[in-house]
């Protein structure tokens, strides 16, 4: 029988501070002989943030060595010490071991502590990860210890600091582990369904702190944010059909109990319990069976994230990598429809960003969702044109309107809308438009009666009604064409169902307008709408992304990298006094206004108009803002003087 251990003390009362040399001296003689098992609770005590780092370094040191060796032998936490056979005591070498077995958990807990405090610093952090990292390496009898992990996984998400250092510690350094990564998705789905049960809890009963309330939600978001931080940096799972070599941080692959799986092997379909606990611990995983195991997991995490109520930030940074990053990897893609077609109702950005998602489910998942096109066609807005994903958003417009099954109706509302918006957007979104226009008269020669289109055409309009079939008795195409007033638009540009928004009895007259736009580029690009885009033989398709990130600044340094072989120059005989001729401003009447008072060699002539007289008509304000901006943008001046 083993002689009985000194009695240990439970906490000793730290009465003076020791020195740092007194601290090694401690740890020397723990690790030297049983007898000062006395200085074990004693060193715990330094292991605390409120303690300059050198003290909790030199105590960390002592007690990692101590417990490292003896980790195999412990017990788990929960187990009771047994009695011996040959009376009722219990064997005191097995509460000598329970006892040690407590301590520990003390000491991982205060290394948590010292992990997630604010006081500590970033070297003392980045050493007690890689502690609390080879304790769970080793700390269940030599295989992976996910209870150590659980419990510092919780500590970091319900904690009220930010904890960026320590994350992106564990993200660079151990999410390359595969045994790692399953027991991240695990817990995170774990702590989503408990956020989203206290989430319901709290929404359910009416309180009336309001600063209880406030204080409670920014702590659930910033929870959201550290989960939605840890799984949105978890590498992605390789291709299952090639064979990859996993490296696992446990060594010795998933612990698995006798009756419970925790982890993915091969091996668990053999008969004898004993030769397959002693081939688990040798035998490596496969990846097949890995990786489907994984994608599982993969999918319960982020299906379970995807259901709290996520930050603005969050939701928009979701969105924006949820078709790349999420949506290939996950087990059954049709379960994000839920979630994609909540945002998609939303409206706004969070619509346009949804948009890519929602793509892919219905293009190669099989997803229906038959008010698609009309939430797309209210999307068509001004701001759409200076939002900061409009580049994906109008190369997925220009893929959804591909299909050559799309109605001669939906095409031309369409193409209507975007001509209509060509009026008020910058000049690159108007080079958008132009392509996106040039691709849908190519691809649907049915509504290129809209390119030229009277009014007392009846045959055009009877054409289109037959086209579009029942429908346009609820749009309103085929009441009384004939006794329309002329030269009046009937597309209605308010109406958010492009069913009645009336748009084949229109035509694209904005596009003629872009003819003379202020800007060159947009003026040069529409004259490709003038060639037969029916004739599929000779035309081709605008690529669409070569438009869709353009902004005053691209479209400024393609001019100036364009050769110019002619430049324009200014030749006046006279020094121009005004900016406008007489012809130019017709409606208008001008007064001049001599200031010859103190001055000798100087006339000021100082227009003014009188707002009595008619207002400008609207077809010359075009040519008056092109010559104004032609004449901003006009080289030297070079004045004739007559030689005498």
């Amino acid at each position: 029988m083993a002689a009985a251990p000194p009695t240990p003390i439970t906490k000793p009362r730290n009465t003076k501070k020791h020195s740092l040399r007194e601290l090694k001296t401690l740890g020397n003689q723990l690790l030297s002989s049983r007898t000062h098992i006395n200085n074990l609770p004693l060193l715990l005590t330094y292991i605390s943030p409120n303690f300059p780092p050198q003290h909790v370094l030199e105590s960390l040191l002592s007690l990692h060595s101590f417990f490292s060796p003896l980790l195999p032998d412990l017990p788990s936490s929960s187990r009771r010490p047994t009695h011996n056979k040959d009376n009722d005591e219990p064997d005191t070498d097995v509460i000598y071991k329970t006892w040690l077995r407590s301590k520990f958990d003390e000491f991982v807990i205060s290394l948590i502590d010292v992990a997630v405090s604010p006081k500590s610093e970033d070297a003392l952090k980045e050493v007690v990860l890689d502690t609390l990292m080879e304790f769970i390496r080793t700390g269940n009898g030599g295989r992976f210890n996910s209870a150590i992990y659980h419990r510092f996984l919780v500590h970091i998400v319900q904690s009220t600091e930010s904890l960026d250092f320590v994350l992106e510690l564990l993200a660079s350094k151990y999410f390359k582990y595969i045994d790692i990564r399953y027991f991240t998705y695990i817990n995170i789905g774990k702590f989503a369904k408990n956020l989203e049960a206290k989430d319901f809890s709290d929404g359910k009963t009416e309180r009336g702190d309001k600063v209880g309330d406030s204080d409670s939600r920014e702590s659930m978001e910033l929870s959201i944010c550290k989960i939605h931080y840890i799984i949105s940096n978890i590498p992605p799972l390789e291709d299952p059909k090639q064979d990859s070599d996993y490296e696992l941080w446990g060594g010795s692959g998933f612990s698995v109990k006798k009756g419970e799986s925790k982890g993915p092997s091969h091996h668990l379909k053999t008969e004898d319990k004993d030769l397959k606990s002693e081939k688990h611990d040798n035998d490596s995983l496969s990846a097949g069976n890995y990786a489907k195991k994984m994608k599982l997991k993969f999918t319960k995490a982020w299906i379970s994230f995807l259901r709290l109520p996520l930050p603005i930030d969050v939701y928009k940074e979701v969105l924006s990598n949820l078709h790349q990053a999420v949506i290939p990897h996950l087990s059954n893609p049709i379960m994000l429809c839920d979630f994609l077609t909540r945002s998609y109702d939303i409206g706004g950005v969070v619509s346009v960003m949804a948009l890519s998602g929602l793509f892919i489910l219905m293009t190669k998942h099989g997803l229906e969702y038959p008010n698609f096109y009309e939430k797309l066609y209210v999307l068509l807005l001004p701001s759409i044109f200076m939002a900061k994903h409009r580049a994906k958003f109008f190369q997925l417009l220009d893929s959804c309107l591909k299909s050559p099954l799309l109605p001669a109706y939906l095409a031309a509302a369409f193409a209507k809308k975007l001509s209509r918006l060509a009026l008020v957007v910058p000049p690159s979104g108007a080079l958008v438009i132009i392509a996106l226009i040039h691709n849908l008269l190519r691809r649907h020669p049915s509504i290129n009666c809209l390119v030229h289109q009277e009014d007392n055409n009846d045959t055009t309009d009877n054409n289109s009604e037959s086209e579009s079939g029942d429908n346009n008795i609820e749009s309103g195409v085929g009441t009384n064409i004939a006794a329309r007033k002329a030269g009046t638009d009937h597309f209605d540009n308010e109406e958010s169902n492009p069913l009645k928004s009336r748009a084949l009895g229109s035509s694209l007259w904005e596009i003629d307008s872009l003819r003379h736009h202020y800007c060159p580029p947009v003026s040069r690009f529409v004259q490709s709408l003038e060639n037969d885009l029916t004739v599929r033989a000779k035309t081709t398709e605008v690529n669409v992304e070569d438009f869709s990130s353009g902004s005053y600044a691209t479209i400024f340094g393609e001019e100036i990298r364009r050769r110019v072989k002619q430049v324009p120059v200014a030749f006046y005989k006279v020094i121009p006094s005004c900016l406008f001729s007489e012809p130019d401003m017709t409606g208008w009447t001008f007064k001049e206004e001599e200031e010859r008072k103190g001055k000798k060699s100087e006339n000021a002539h100082h227009p003014s108009f009188d707002h009595t007289d008619p207002p400008l008509p609207p077809r010359s304000l075009p040519i008056l803002l092109s010559r104004f901006v032609r004449f901003v943008q006009l080289g030297p001046i070079f004045v004739h003087v007559p030689c005498r």
